[in-house]
């Protein structure tokens, strides 16, 4: 017999079955090492029935049921007569409905010999609802028997696979099976000695148990040593990256003029203690004689951009050039505008009545002039300017600078892998790098996916910070309300306040056909749809404008807008000139005006967890009491207003995070899409196995200690060079 291993195809566990084809194509999975590495997504008890919520209309489930009732019934197709088995289950739950259609009596009488009143069986299907009951669609059926002549093979928890259409869990329980007993030298990357240091079973022994367990304890075992093992090869290739990033050579800078202390002495106000002591590591990190690569997080208005530009003006008095890189021309505007007012006369340097001790504040944008871009491009590259504020123009290969010292990204996960390595490319030795979000990440998401950079949180919101209610209007149940939004609106603008309004859409009024639209079921229990007329700026602009804010100075904002446009809006709605600002969310990060106090979102429930903070976190800013009206037409209890009570029942950045990754999964949270990567994590889950990640973390550091190479673990070394090789390694090593 020939020899199967994980490298072989995985035909030759197949054989002629036409279900390869649906593996191969549809899972992707080319190799048997590939197949054996598909685990269950979930188990279901053969001796119990399943656990059923309410399904979803079109959902693909399966379920262990119990038949309760089993007819043949003949019908007419055309001049032939046909039959359907009519099978009625129950599960912990709803009970569904399923019919297997037939040509012959004779199979038709087979279906309901199998599936007799009182077997039990996991029977697969999509939930539909036909006559005010629930049915599974074009059903598909393993039954377990009577208890007599069970399948004595079957374990008493039945693996649940991801699958693709046309595949069902019994084809690959069997393919799997097979490929267990015929497979070979499956190659073990943790050692015997690892194994006990660590305690986790060899590789066969968990294949064997997280695809046929025996017990939910086997199958915890199993997918503990699969959990440990990916978080163990990220963390040494996370390790390793740090320690080559220590090894590069770096400018060190360690001040020297009077830029920082300049400006540290015209502040109006006492930095927190947070900010004291972020300030501090970073300046000791500038220091060194190799880079500096940390992430700073923290909460919207707690103050990190001072925290970055303190930074950058050591590096200024250090004879550098720093840059503050942000994802849009709104963001970078409002970036030089604070920036250069927070400097007065120190952002002049070299000007009639600049400061001695001063510098200049260059801005580069896409919509700039070429006259305006020229004289940036030679500020930055005669390094006259000290301070660089700009977009993706940054990153163009006409950009010069003279002595790049530190890249600072704002809201980082704006920007591409290749992106941020083109400007950090700039630089002649590898600058120092500061990376900043205000989407607070959790503790395990910052150790897996920017564990190649330290980090820095800044918890403590400075003084004159005012809290934000928040507070859900449900249209579905109060349609009247909508009317109440407005008037509070007007009561605000009267007290002399400002006022956003965010629209999810710029302009029409419905999705577009198939996006989202709502299911109804109506009396006579057929699923309909509706289409959800969704908020847009320039219609709601003109609807409110001659309705309900007549009357009220208002202005529009949006990304298609000219950008001088743009800008025009922004200072005016800044100098107080607009009472309502009408806009997309192009206003989510960096907007500071101090008088704006309201805030309403219209079709809240379009916007995820983390883009509601952050839009939130445009009141209250100057020390005014903040409102946030989350407006929705979304059902009780449904996931989108989970979501929605979630936001308005803590402002605690850090705990919204922990339900945005627990709603989205790591795909989302963690994938980066604007430059085609996703999450690589098969087994991990970063918030339910941070215990493991942790002790992954440690192992990696003990074992590089012991032999930077890896050498005594020579399949584990393999692994982790695979790793680095990856799309995903790479998406992590530049985040």
């Amino acid at each position: 017999m020939v020899s199967i291993t994980p490298e072989s195809p995985v035909a030759s566990v197949f054989g002629r079955s036409p279900k390869r084809k649906l593996v191969e194509e549809g899972l992707g999975i080319t190799t048997v090492g590939e197949l054996l590495r598909h685990f269950p997504r979930r188990y279901v008890e053969t001796t119990e029935l399943s656990e059923v919520g309410t399904p979803e209309v079109g959902q693909l489930l399966s379920v262990v049921g119990e038949v309760t009732s089993s007819a043949v019934r003949p019908f007419q197709r055309g001049r032939k007569t046909q039959f359907r088995t009519e099978v009625r289950i129950r599960t912990n739950g709803p009970s569904f409905s399923l019919s297997f259609f037939s040509p012959y009596a004779g199979q038709a009488n087979s279906y309901a010999e199998e599936m007799a009143s009182g077997s039990r069986g996991l029977f697969t299907g999509k939930a539909k609802i036909f006559n005010g009951s629930w049915q599974l669609e074009q059903p598909h059926q393993l039954m377990f028997g009577d208890g007599e002549g069970e399948d004595e093979t079957l374990s008493k928890l039945l693996p649940v696979y991801p699958l693709t259409n046309k595949l069902y869990v019994w084809d690959l329980i069997k393919v799997i099976r097979v490929a267990l007993d015929l497979v070979t030298d499956v190659p073990d990357m943790l050692t015997r000695e690892l194994r006990e240091r660590y305690d986790v079973l060899d590789v066969m022994t968990a294949l064997r148990l997280v695809h046929g367990p025996d017990d939910y304890a086997q199958a915890g075992a199993a997918q503990r040593r699969f959990r440990f093992e990916e978080a163990l090869v990220l963390q040494l290739v996370l390790a390793r990256r740090r320690a080559a990033q220590r090894a590069l050579g770096a400018q060190a800078r360690i001040g020297g003029g009077g830029l920082l202390a300049a400006f540290d002495a015209r502040l109006p106000f006492e930095l927190t203690g947070g900010q004291r002591e972020i300030g501090a590591v970073l300046e000791a990190e500038l220091a060194q004689p190799h880079p500096m690569n940390r992430l700073l997080q923290g909460e919207v208005g707690s103050g990190k951009t001072l925290v970055a530009l303190r930074a950058m003006l050591r590096v200024v008095d250090s004879g550098g050039q720093a840059v503050l890189l942000a994802p849009t021309e709104v963001l970078a505007q409002q970036h030089h505008r604070s920036i250069s007012a927070m400097l007065g006369d120190l952002a002049q340097g070299g000007m009639l009545g600049g400061a001695a001790d001063g510098t200049s504040v260059a801005l580069l944008t896409g919509s700039m002039s070429r006259a305006a871009k020229d004289q940036a491009l030679d500020l930055m590259a005669s390094g006259e300017a000290g301070l660089v504020i700009g977009t993706h123009a940054l990153l163009e290969d006409t950009v010069a600078f003279a002595d790049l010292g530190l890249v600072v990204v704002d809201e980082q996960h704006r920007f591409g892998v290749k992106q941020r390595a083109a400007l950090t490319d700039k630089a002649g030795s590898p600058p120092h790098v500061l990376v900043m979000t205000a989407t607070p990440i959790p503790r395990t998401v910052a150790m897996t996916v920017f564990g190649d950079l330290e980090t820095s949180v800044l918890t403590e919101l400075p003084a004159g910070r005012a809290p934000i209610q928040t507070n859900v209007v449900p249209l579905v149940d109060q349609p009247s309300w909508i009317g109440r939004v407005w008037e509070r609106v007007r009561e605000e603008v009267a007290k002399g306040h400002q006022v956003y309004v965010v629209c999810p859409r710029i302009s029409g009024d419905t999705l577009e056909e198939g996006e989202s639209d709502q299911l109804d079921v109506d009396e006579d229990g057929e699923v309909t749809t509706k289409k959800v007329p969704l908020a847009a700026v320039e219609d709601l602009h003109e609807e409110l404008a001659g309705g309900a804010l007549q009357g009220l100075r208002t202005a529009i904002l949006h990304g298609k807008l000219p950008p001088d446009e743009k800008d025009r809006t922004m200072r005016a709605f800044a100098a107080g000139q607009i009472d309502v600002l009408i806009s997309t969310t192009v206003i989510e990060v960096g907007v500071d005006v101090h008088n704006a106090t309201t805030m309403v979102l219209l079709d809240a429930d379009r916007f995820g967890v983390s883009q509601l903070h952050q839009l939130r976190g445009r009141v209250g800013r100057g020390g005014l009491p903040g409102l946030c009206l989350l407006v929705t037409r979304a059902e009780a209890d449904t996931p989108a207003r989970e979501r929605l009570d979630a936001v308005a029942s803590t402002t605690d950045g850090f705990e919204l995070s922990k339900v945005d990754l627990e709603q989205r999964r790591e795909g989302d949270v963690l994938g980066a899409s604007q430059s085609g990567f996703r999450s690589s994590l098969v087994t991990l889950r970063v918030l339910r196995d941070e215990k493991t990640i942790i002790r992954a973390r440690e192992a990696a550091d003990e074992l590089l200690a012991e032999d930077a190479d890896l050498a005594p673990y020579p399949v584990l070394a393999a692994a982790v060079v695979r790793t680095e090789a990856s799309q995903h390694s790479e998406f992590v090593d530049k985040s």
